[in-house]
């Protein structure tokens, strides 16, 4: 698919996205209403408010919680403009973000026949990706806007980074249906590519090396001893002190420990989780290179994130089927670790496949596409592909 045909689904999705998003925040006005008690209980409410906090405006009219004198009122509401420029910043960049990643995933995995699935699992996969970094962008206006700009910076953005919350994967899977149905119409009339089947040994090679970056990160890293010494070794001093939260989030996939605390068949079905991440990982970088119309290193790169987020919601939703506090916390703590760890997953996703795509070269496996056949499904004779 070319790009000219790729933008339209891709604005569409972007859009999307952002007004589901805003839509989202809009919402959290709702749950202050007197009768939101009938509809949900304390701590689904209060869950809630956590997920749609990061997308959510202030009120000009609304008082401080527990109380205000008119001062606490003034000093409270000063950097309210600060806080709405970091809104229209973070708003702003979840489009771009997403338009950005769906024009490459479009173009280099149109959804024709036999690649609707992988393209509507890489756009769903990248919506939380594009939420992370639309909060990250904006994360410098919004700590400024609580007046601490000063104090402990570093934390406030490790805490502002993983703030996207599960609110930005449900709105992502609607935003990817709504693309690939767009990316379906646009790509009506067009020859469909057809799929290259990377050599077998090449392709198992490559997702091995990739999967290995991965298991680094969430094996080595992520284990608790190795975990605290990366949040507590870095050094700073003055703004860049205490760099550790901020390493935590974008190095480490998970966090585990050895079972001598717990019963070793507990202790091996949460391990059971982090197996079938790694089994996703590497079976999406597997069929990658035979999906992609042109395997080149941003395509393998932003794949291999899409596959990371993919194996993180599919060990996530596992946790899920295996957690018993529901009863306690309710049906909507259920899904609140839905998305975490994503901005370890954009870091290591992205070497991983940029890892798959050098040993893909190495043993041979980046065949180029056929002559006189373009990537986008366009067929040009060799004097058009040399002009352009």
């Amino acid at each position: 698919m070319t790009y000219r045909r790729a933008v339209i689904p891709a604005l569409v999705g972007g859009l999307l996205i952002t007004l589901l998003l805003w839509w989202a925040g809009a919402s959290t006005r709702a749950l202050q209403l007197p009768g939101t008690g009938t509809v949900f209980d304390a701590q689904s409410a209060s869950e809630l408010r956590r997920w749609l906090a990061p997308w959510a405006y202030p009120s000009r009219d609304m008082p401080p919680s527990g109380g205000s004198t008119e001062t606490t009122w003034t000093a409270s509401t000063q950097y309210a403009d600060l806080y709405r420029t970091a809104m229209q910043i973070r708003y702003v960049a979840v489009f771009a973000f997403f338009l950005a990643g769906a024009l490459l995933l479009l173009r280099r995995i149109p959804p024709t026949r036999g690649r609707t699935p992988a393209t509507l699992l890489a756009l769903w996969a990248w919506g939380p990706v594009a939420g992370t970094l639309a909060v990250t962008v904006s994360a410098p206006w919004l700590i400024a806007s609580m007046g601490r700009g000063s104090f402990r910076v570093l934390p406030q953005l490790a805490s502002v980074t993983a703030s996207s919350g599960p609110v930005v994967v449900f709105a992502a899977l609607l935003a990817s249906v709504l693309t690939v149905v767009a990316a379906r119409l646009t790509a009506k009339g067009t020859d469909p590519v057809p799929r290259r089947s990377a050599p077998p040994r090449a392709a198992r090679l490559a997702a091995s090396a990739g999967t290995a970056v991965i298991a680094f990160s969430l094996v080595i890293l992520s284990y608790e001893s190795v975990a605290a010494r990366i949040q507590t070794s870095a050094g700073g001093s003055g703004l860049l002190s205490e760099p550790g939260d901020l390493l935590r989030q974008w190095l480490l996939l998970g966090g585990w420990t050895g079972p001598s605390t717990t019963p070793l068949g507990h202790w091996l079905l949460y391990r059971a989780a982090d197996v079938v991440m790694l089994a996703v990982v590497w079976w999406a970088l597997r069929v990658l290179p035979g999906l992609l119309t042109r395997t080149t290193a941003p395509a393998m790169a932003v794949g291999a994130v899409c596959a990371t987020v993919l194996g993180l919601l599919a060990s996530q939703l596992l946790h899920m089927a295996m957690d018993d506090t529901v009863t306690v916390w309710g049906p909507v703590y259920l899904f609140s670790k839905l998305g975490e760890n994503v901005p370890a997953a954009l870091t290591f996703g992205g070497a991983a496949g940029l890892v798959a795509f050098g040993v893909l070269r190495l043993a041979g496996g980046a065949l180029p596409v056929a002559a006189g056949q373009h990537p986008g499904g366009e067929t040009r004779t060799v004097a058009e592909d040399v002009h352009r």
